[in-house]
């Protein structure tokens, strides 16, 4: 029921791994926290808690190497470098990560939900705005979705590119419509280290381009830990499974 792929990404210049959970179901590519592996996931019971639904052949689940956001966190480079690397980490997705999700599916036009907490969240936003011919729904749970001060404070325009929070505004034409046609779950909770202003300031961009989105508050008795991620899963399995 598991299975792994492991190969050389031109476009990171290194290796990317990507694990399978499940045999047959609606795919979401659930993204590791910022400096997070392939398996960090199953470490953390994320794919227990979706066990069930996995063992009934309703969900496949996917996670991929954060290795972007492992360059971020550890301060890989310059600055550009990691602006960089960011965009070309979500060209990955794209270009190989998708194609790989899509063969195993057995299927060149299925659409995958993507999931992730974190900077996870920031990933499955990112690239369903980027690609919404790909991708159909994001689940984004305590999501930080301004980099920049994890930046140095510096820009470029691989991170403009990168980063829907900077380029929403100025989007227009087919590539608008279609991600109008999306939907964005923006949820966190309110307890220690959250900051959901994060997803209020992300839903208001959303929002101004007509982009569907709603953002949850789980109260104060939730905090930025992987307990509060695995029962918000849960509880939006469906958004999970939509098409």
């Amino acid at each position: 029921m598991k299975a792994l792929e492991r190969w050389y990404s031109p476009r990171l210049q290194r290796d990317l791994s990507l694990v399978r959970w499940g045999y047959m179901g609606a795919p979401v590519l659930i993204f590791p926290t910022a400096g997070g592996d392939a398996e960090e996931i199953e470490r953390h019971q994320v794919v227990d808690t979706l066990g069930p639904l996995i063992h009934e052949g309703r969900l496949k689940v996917y996670s991929c190497d954060s290795l972007a956001g492992r360059a971020v966190l550890e301060g890989e480079g310059s600055p550009r470098h990691r602006m960089w690397l960011l965009d070309q980490f979500q060209q990955c997705v794209y270009h190989e990560v998708v194609p790989a999700i899509r063969a195993d599916c057995r299927s060149q036009e299925i659409g995958i939900v993507t999931a992730g907490a974190s900077i996870g969240a920031f990933n499955a936003l990112a690239v369903l705005c980027r690609y919404p011919d790909a991708f159909t729904r994001a689940v984004c749970m305590s999501g930080t979705y301004d980099l920049t001060s994890l930046l140095g404070g510096e820009f470029s325009e691989e991170l403009y590119l990168a980063s829907p929070l900077h380029y929403l505004g100025n989007l227009e034409g087919p590539a608008l419509d279609r991600l109008r046609a999306r939907f964005v779950l923006l949820t966190s909770g309110e307890g220690e280290w959250e900051d959901i202003g994060e997803s209020w300031r992300m839903a208001d961009v959303l929002g101004r381009k007509g982009i569907p989105n709603r953002v949850e508050s789980w109260g104060t008795e939730w905090p930025h830990e992987w307990h509060t991620w695995r029962q918000m899963l849960w509880t939006y399995r469906e958004d999970l499974m939509a098409p």
